[in-house]
């Protein structure tokens, strides 16, 4: 198996929602929705075997200072290959050593973070989304 890494490629929401159930992931469904996160975002690496997209990290960035990974999806058939890490070493590569790289975890993944470089932070505040 041939793991292959892009940067920005083309995909839509459907391919997108496929990955995000079979990595696990919990992400809103609505198309629509899906759309908007994709365009929105400023950096998007996938990760592909063959045709089908197997992992996914998907950024906010202004490349100078601060990245928010919003997303970093790997199909569960695919994972513990370094996919994760992949796409996340690809992610600071593009946005340099200027630029802090911050998540937000889902809980069944904080023993993961660490594992890739990540350290835990206590200085942060939130305001949740209402749907």
């Amino acid at each position: 198996m041939s793991i292959t890494y892009k940067r920005d490629a083309a995909i839509g929401a459907l391919a997108v929602a496929e990955l995000f159930q079979r990595s696990g992931l919990k992400r809103p469904e609505e198309p629509e929705r899906l759309e908007r996160m994709l365009r929105h975002a400023n950096l998007i690496i996938t990760a592909w075997d063959g045709e089908r997209l197997v992992g996914l990290a998907r950024a906010l960035t202004d490349f100078g200072f601060c990245c928010y990974l919003s997303d970093l999806a790997v199909d569960k058939a695919y994972q513990k290959q370094r996919i994760g890490q992949t796409l996340i070493e690809y992610v600071s590569k593009a946005i340099g050593d200027e630029s802090m790289l911050l998540l937000l975890s889902v809980a069944d993944a904080m023993a993961y973070y660490p594992k890739v470089g990540f350290q835990k932070v206590e200085n942060g505040w939130i305001i949740k989304r209402k749907k």
